[in-house]
């Protein structure tokens, strides 16, 4: 059995998105095979961006960063969900993901940094309006490419897989589809 924190960064709080429902739907197969599972909302938690070197590198992370970090620590397994916005994560995203990965916790500084954050293993489900092999063969999935190589492999976590799920305002039963297969994922921990 594994320890699994699902990352809901849709910045929307709001329970219709198709994020929310995914996530959920993994975490519902998780912990049905037994796995165990935690869960931040990055909409309903206090993130602020950080504007300067010193901010990232000296000041303490706020108290819902420090928890996030802990429960990143717990983790074996992340699950990191979010929409495809102008092309990549949305800022919300971003910024919390510049907040965790303060030196000291994702990395050690130094000519060559230093990954911390090895032996974890990521998933990262991305929803978009377009076709997914349009976004895919098109225009390359740049940024889940990057998120994959220049933060959490940069950080040591690997392997990252991603599931791309395109038309997400289409088709029910494809949405359904999505679903039952978040709940596979989630029974297997992959």
């Amino acid at each position: 059995m594994k320890r699994i924190l699902l990352i809901d960064g849709h910045p929307d709080p709001d329970p219709g998105r198709f994020i929310h429902a995914l996530a959920q739907a993994y975490a519902d197969g998780a912990t049905i095979a037994g796995h165990e599972v935690r869960r931040l909302d990055l909409a309903t938690m206090d993130i602020p961006f950080l504007r300067t070197r010193s901010d990232w590198t000296d000041a303490a992370p706020p108290p819902a960063i420090a928890d996030a970090q802990a429960d990143i620590h717990w983790a074996e397994h992340l699950v990191i969900l979010y929409p495809l916005w102008l092309g990549d994560m949305p800022a919300l995203l971003k910024a919390f993901l510049e907040q965790v990965a303060r030196p000291g916790f994702a990395l050690e500084q130094g000519t060559v940094p230093k990954p911390l954050l090895g032996g974890r293993s990521a998933r990262l489900v991305v929803t978009m309006g377009m076709p997914a092999f349009f976004y895919r063969f098109f225009y390359g999935a740049h940024s889940v490419k990057s998120f994959e190589r220049n933060i959490l492999k940069l950080v040591g976590i690997k392997p990252v897989s991603s599931s791309l799920i395109g038309n997400v305002e289409g088709d029910e039963a494809d949405r359904t589809s999505w679903l039952a297969e978040m709940r596979e994922l989630g029974s297997a921990a992959a």
